[in-house]
């Protein structure tokens, strides 16, 4: 995921509604990769939030069908290198880029072909997760789950 750029936003007061989807992607036998699942995760034992979670190892464009139904999307997924924080809070804008294949989508791709196909704009957002450890192996890094800690209290300020 890119966390680079000037769209820096919190989504304040769009993400605790039942219709908000957040979707982690990751994989959590790679490490760090599994910060997106683990976010998830932790929701399961908060009772604050009211929306759908899924999880993902990619996106793909059987997605854009998905979030089409959802006013708000968060997509939450690791990220390689150093964050301020920890974490960032992105506005997600419909980009129109494809690679060679299609099996994988970033979220700005997902996005554009929601609004394509399906008439259907809702507010998306990603949020990084800075993590340092990459190869096979389940659990998080010690770094990792200290910003899983951060992005968790950021979103829990905002659904409050």
């Amino acid at each position: 995921m890119n966390a680079t750029g000037t769209n820096q936003a919190r989504p304040q007061g769009l993400l605790n509604a039942r219709n908000t989807l957040l979707v982690g992607i990751g994989n959590n036998s790679r490490a760090d990769d599994g910060l997106g699942w683990a976010f998830l995760d932790a929701l399961e034992n908060w009772p604050d939030f009211e929306g759908d979670i899924e999880y993902r190892y990619q996106l793909q464009v059987e997605d854009a069908p998905l979030i089409a139904n959802y006013d708000s999307v968060v997509f939450i997924d690791a990220y390689q290198g150093a964050l301020p924080e920890g974490f960032r809070w992105e506005v997600c804008q419909p980009a129109a880029r494809f690679e060679f294949s299609t099996h994988a989508l970033s979220p700005g791709s997902v996005l554009f072909l929601c609004q394509d196909l399906y008439q259907a704009s809702p507010a998306a957002f990603t949020l990084a997760v800075a993590g340092d450890e990459w190869g096979l192996k389940e659990g998080l890094s010690v770094r990792a789950q200290a910003n899983l800690q951060h992005a968790l209290h950021s979103f829990r300020e905002l659904i409050t």
